[in-house]
């Protein structure tokens, strides 16, 4: 019989849906949604899909267990309680990740750590008749989540953030997360066959997700992740994964743009491009954002302007913004989808969105408004 696990891919705060129907596509039953989470069920060829394939998830976890926890002598004892046997080996490494602690009694996330990592060797100790662990071989990160008093205990699958496509060479200061960039792209409606320009490019993250999802090409396949080794069965659980993604159609060449005014950042666009191998379906333009009013045909525009916060002040971004709205103003079939941490983009752009939704860049509450132009018929 195949085992089967509960499997958690954890999102940015506001991106659940968004990862949700991403889940649902990949053939997942009956996933659902928590804060910054969807869980589903799965075996270890279906956590190797979901890392190599999930464009807006953070990591995947598989559950290890849940229950209430309303003091420090509970979450000892009702953490030894569980398996760890079952993945963790006598000479495997398991730290304490991360801790999280939301509305919850037990708010000390390092006195939470070390407690979950007590009752672990307490456990593995019964089990395995040891009483040191060197934690030399495989590594089992373990992650707590407590949420109004509910702990999930976990081990991360994923070992690097799923952010880390490996084509970044060299971000610029105003660069977006990977997964966010990706996530405005699937929020937009782009398709493959529509054109799309980003006029404030920077290192390409947008437009580079825009094509890898244009094309195909599943954000994982290139690099590893921590549980590829842990047994014979994710080894072999990988490696047919990733000969099964790794075959693409051709969909013909993508008709994709990025404009900036810095060279610098178009270099690096580029190089960025190249080494995630859609160099060909990009092209990068030294050229205004507020050119876009030259623009003919239809198409998607997706903006992540200055904020004015650190590259210009917050007087020079409103008037960009400004000019934007009145640029935008000219256009027909042209959708305009922006990300800004300014909070009055609306009524400097001089039009209400038809969507906005508060999104997280890092740590910075921005909000992704999204405008529909008059589309010729």
């Amino acid at each position: 019989m195949v085992k089967k696990f509960e499997i958690i891919a954890t999102c940015t705060f506001g991106l659940e849906g968004v990862l949700k129907r991403e889940v649902t596509h990949l053939g997942f039953e009956k996933p659902r949604t928590e804060n910054g989470r969807v869980i589903f069920a799965g075996t270890c060829e279906d956590i190797a899909r979901a890392n190599i394939s999930l464009r807006t998830a953070d990591r995947v976890l598989v559950k290890i267990g849940e229950f209430e926890s309303l003091t420090f002598d509970e979450l000892y004892e009702k953490t030894k309680a569980l398996p760890w046997e079952n993945w963790v080996g006598p000479k495997d490494s398991f730290p304490v990740a991360k801790a999280t602690s939301v509305k919850s009694r037990l708010f000390s996330k390092s006195d939470c750590q070390k407690i979950v990592k007590k009752a672990v060797v307490d456990r593995l100790k019964g089990k395995y008749h040891i009483e040191w662990f060197k934690e030399t071989e495989e590594k089992f990160p373990i992650h707590i989540n407590i949420l109004k008093d509910i702990a999930v205990l976990s081990i991360d699958t994923s070992g690097r953030g799923l952010n880390k496509r490996g084509y970044r060479a060299e971000g610029n200061e105003a660069s977006i997360k990977e997964t966010l960039a990706a996530a405005l792209v699937l929020l937009s409606g782009w398709r493959r066959d529509k054109k799309l320009i980003d006029p404030f490019c920077g290192s390409g993250t947008i437009l580079i997700e825009a094509a890898m999802f244009g094309l195909d090409i599943k954000p994982g396949i290139n690099r590893s992740f921590i549980s590829e080794t842990w047994s014979e069965e994710f080894k072999i659980a990988y490696a047919k994964m990733k000969k099964e993604l790794s075959v693409c159609k051709d969909y013909g060449k993508l008709d994709i743009q990025g404009w900036d005014l810095d060279k610098k950042s178009l270099a690096t666009a580029m190089q960025n491009a190249e080494i995630a191998g859609v160099k060909d379906h990009i092209k990068f333009i030294e050229k205004d954002a507020r050119s876009i009013s030259e623009l003919e045909d239809s198409g998607v525009i997706i903006a992540n302007p200055p904020y004015g916060d650190r590259m210009m002040n917050k007087k020079e971004v409103e008037k960009l913004y400004q000019d934007l709205g009145e640029s935008y103003k000219k256009l027909k079939g042209w959708s305009f989808n922006v990300i800004t941490g300014h909070l009055e983009f609306e009524r400097h752009f001089k039009r209400k969105a038809s969507k906005n939704r508060k999104l997280y860049n890092g740590n910075l509450l921005t909000y992704f408004y999204q405008f529909q132009s008059n589309f010729k018929r």
